[in-house]
């Protein structure tokens, strides 16, 4: 039998949520839109099943551009820069 690794206390595993800044995209009305969520392929399919006021009706959406954060505080700062942003920046940082 082989040994046990020696010194080794503990394992630590950190579990921490991820939080998602991010930009889609609809070609039939050529309109982006700007969020944050902590589940990306989740609010996606919101979008584009007419789960948000905003967006219903005007897809379908494609994820353009997404930035993950490890606390909400950072990613909600980022959300806020983005929907500052006039459409030559959107088009250039989604590159």
């Amino acid at each position: 039998p082989s040994e046990p690794l020696r010194g080794l206390s503990y394992i630590k595993i950190a579990l921490f949520f991820m939080y998602f800044v991010y930009i889609i995209y609809s070609d039939t009305f050529d309109l982006f839109y700007k969020g944050v969520t902590e589940h990306l392929e989740k609010r996606l399919f919101e979008h584009n099943n007419d789960f948000s006021r905003y967006t219903s009706k005007k897809g379908p959406w494609k994820l353009v551009y997404s930035q993950a954060f490890e606390n909400k505080s950072e990613a909600l700062k980022e959300e806020r820069r983005f929907k500052k942003l006039n459409r030559q920046s959107i088009v250039a940082l989604i590159g």
